[in-house]
């Protein structure tokens, strides 16, 4: 089979070569002997196993990007960014590592205190905790500042209430980040990040694992906090109300990472298109022979590249601290729009069979579609890209 990989002919960027390309190496070999065997499984169970976690944190794929002393590998983004390609290229996107390793575990590392840090991150990179973080909730999605999941303190505890929804890795997480109101008469002032540890709460209940279109692999659930009491020393930061400012810092990071997922099916889709209209005939000759599907798969090669060049700057700005709000929006937007393209183009080139869930592609068309609406929907991401004209 053509390499997802190498499907685009280009360079590796600099961030990508030694260890980061070695990285890659031992997550694709780890995904393709480990987890695609049994995907189908965790698809029907709608959630990859405990055992796996456990597996993927042996092997040095849980906080790679977070420092030696706290049990990572102290990488970057660069080093995180090999894993999830190397997720995408398998094609076992439902193994929410990426979220864990490079949106959960940097709240900790960036605003936990150093108790907390010692305390929290050796566990997640060894996956005994499995990491979520609770934003979301029925009546606020994309407008964080509408959440309503109140904090309030009593003595040296807070008394947790509210509900979330659409929480990523939400059956088995254990170590999950509430995004809630300290404060509901300051707005985005009044909001403040707790931590729990679900195993050492009591008043919190996961409901169902939600039945979603794609991505049935990844647990997707709905939390309750029903007088939840939590420990005030849970409180990342050294005071209430700096939640907002932590989510504005970490968001840019979310959205790329969401654009690595994207770059990383569409070269998917590209290598395993190519593969098929090579082998499959219609009216006596192979599909790739025809000038549309020539001139189709010549957009998209075009397209996919451009959107791999602007990846690997983003990336390189982003590993030395140069990845704006605004540029991270671009990339997020752009690339799953993309991703959403050239998927659907490319099972148009599968015929029947593309609608057929034993092709990958049809996996892929499903999978792909969340891309657009998590991490803040396109339309908010075009919102805030038309606020710094």
């Amino acid at each position: 089979m053509t390499n997802p990989a190498e499907i685009l002919g280009l360079p590796k960027p600099a961030w990508a070569a030694d260890e980061v390309g070695m990285l890659y190496d031992m997550a694709h070999r780890f995904m393709s002997e480990e987890i695609a065997p049994r995907y189908e499984e965790f698809e029907k169970n709608e959630m990859v196993d405990r055992e796996s976690w456990l597996k993927a944190g042996a092997a040095g794929l849980l906080c790679a990007s977070m420092p030696e002393e706290y049990g990572g590998s102290g990488g970057t983004f660069a080093h995180e960014s090999a894993i999830i390609e190397a997720i995408g290229h398998v094609g076992v996107d439902g193994f929410g590592i990426g979220l864990h390793n490079s949106i959960v575990a940097p709240y900790i590392l960036h605003y936990g205190s150093e108790e907390q840090k010692k305390k929290w991150l050796p566990k997640l990179a060894t996956g005994e905790l499995i990491g979520a973080i609770a934003m979301t909730e029925p009546g606020a999605g994309s407008d964080l500042q509408g959440v309503k999941t109140r904090a309030e303190k009593d003595g040296n505890q807070y008394k947790v209430n509210g509900s979330k929804t659409f929480i990523t890795n939400g059956q088995l997480a254990n170590f999950i980040i509430i995004v809630t109101k300290t404060d509901p008469e300051k707005g985005a002032k009044g909001t403040s990040l707790i931590v729990i540890e679900t195993d050492e709460v009591e008043g919190f209940e996961r409901g169902r694992n939600l039945d979603k279109i794609g991505l049935k692999a990844n647990d997707t659930s709905e939390l309750f906090f029903n007088d939840m009491r939590v420990p005030t020393s849970n409180l990342l930061g050294h005071e209430e109300g700096q939640g907002f400012v932590q989510l504005m810092q970490q968001l840019p990071q979310e959205r790329l990472q969401i654009g690595t997922g994207a770059i990383a099916m569409i070269e998917r889709a590209l290598a395993q298109t190519i593969d098929y209209v090579k082998e499959r005939k219609a009216f006596g000759k192979a599909i790739i022979e025809f000038q549309n599907t020539q001139f189709k798969l010549a957009e998209l090669k075009t397209e996919a590249t451009i959107g791999r060049v602007f990846y690997n700057d983003c990336v390189a700005r982003h590993i030395n601290g140069g990845l704006d709000p605004v540029t991270a929006s671009m990339a997020k937007y752009w690339l799953s729009d993309l991703q959403g393209k050239v998927v659907d183009e490319c099972l148009q080139l599968h015929g029947g069979y593309g609608y057929m869930n034993e092709y990958p592609i049809a996996r892929m068309f499903r999978d792909a579609r969340v891309q657009r609406i998590y991490g803040g929907t396109n339309e908010i991401m075009k919102l805030l890209i038309g606020r710094s004209l």
